[in-house]
């Protein structure tokens, strides 16, 4: 019995020591501290050249009414300008707000980077979210003065960034596409398979944030079909390469068409009713390899997702996305391989 016990102890550590290890994050950028910070709401306050020089400073992480703002319950942003060092050039970097009570849009140099909770008037709280938000290095200032502004609507109690780590991070040994295409998509609720097309004209689509749920993103309780749609050029250096498209994680199953092209699929579309496992199938990662000479270097291209969700979340919502070389992916994935390989080693010796 002690030595199950024993046993049972020592799978459990490595466990822990190889997942944490594989979290190892390392701050690039301190977040924590003072803020510029305003009561009321106006869209001009993302802006980079805003001028917030008259606002008040609060802490952050601290909710507003340990601040003075005793009471306060409605809309507020934040605002902090920061310096990243080209050290960070080339990094997988990640935004991490803590917890924000109750819903937030953050923004770095007036690109929308994440979202969560839905503001007025279809309200959903997410308070009890941590933010951790991909953040693309096209959006950023190497060496430069950058500007992150945080729009946040509370609705009751303690409102505003709350607690936890703030600030920029990196993850060592994470899979950095060479062509970032997270950000806004055109995307549209309901199913026509004429939304494959490339040369669909789809300018009247709203814009989703990606990767991020839908819920999170005003189409709160939706279940059903759902379309993503993205135009973009590659560099005929890049283009010429073995190429893999990454979509992260999608809940729950995806069919994906690249320039009219079916290139890969997660689950089965095809059944009535529709029957995928809920189990699994929104945790695996996608990764589609690009079939040669698919991709145009001289026009835009254009992605298509076509997504199924059965219940609750929906959508593109973990990252990366984007185009990775074939031989970068692979090597990727051999690495984690020999990682979980050399845990159940440690454990059993062969």
């Amino acid at each position: 019995m002690k030595r199950k016990l024993l046993v049972t102890i020592l799978v459990l550590s490595a466990a822990m020591e190889i997942g944490l290890r594989a979290q190892s994050w390392d701050r690039m950028v301190n977040l924590r501290g003072y803020w510029k910070f305003s009561i009321g709401d106006d869209m001009n306050w993302l802006k980079p050249e805003y001028d917030d020089k008259h606002w008040e400073e609060i802490k952050a992480p601290s909710a507003w009414e340990d601040q003075g703002y005793y009471g306060y319950d409605g809309y507020a942003w934040y605002r902090k300008h920061f310096k990243i060092y080209s050290s960070s050039k080339g990094k997988y970097l990640m935004l991490r707000m803590g917890r924000i009570d109750d819903v937030d849009q953050v923004f770095v140099n007036g690109h929308l980077v994440g979202a969560s909770g839905t503001f007025p008037p279809d309200y959903r709280t997410a308070y009890n979210a941590w933010r951790e938000y991909y953040l693309p290095e096209k959006y950023l200032k190497m060496d430069k003065d950058n500007v992150i502004a945080v729009r946040v609507y509370d609705a009751e109690l303690g409102g505003g960034i709350l607690e936890g780590e703030v600030g920029i991070f990196t993850i060592e040994g994470a899979l950095k596409p060479d062509l970032d295409l997270s950000g806004e998509w055109k995307f549209k609720s309901g199913d026509n398979k004429k939304w494959i097309d490339p040369n669909f004209d789809d300018e009247k689509w709203n814009l989703i944030l990606v990767p991020s749920y839908w819920e999170m993103q005003g189409y709160k309780g939706y279940d059903g079909f759902a379309w993503y749609r993205l135009r973009f050029k590659v560099d005929p250096s890049l283009a010429t390469k073995k190429l893999v498209l990454v979509l992260g994680k999608i809940d729950d199953i995806d069919e994906v068409y690249l320039n009219g092209k079916l290139i890969g699929s997660t689950g089965n579309m095809n059944t009535h009713p529709i029957r995928y496992d809920t189990r699994s199938e929104w945790q695996i990662f996608r990764g589609y390899f690009v079939p040669g000479g698919l991709i145009d270097p001289n026009t835009e291209n254009v992605i298509a997702v076509r997504v199924f969700d059965g219940y609750i979340n929906g959508g593109i919502y973990q990252g990366p996305i984007g185009l990775v070389q074939q031989d970068k992916y692979t090597k990727f994935w051999r690495e984690q391989k020999h990682e979980r390989k050399t845990f159940w080693q440690w454990i059993f010796g062969n």
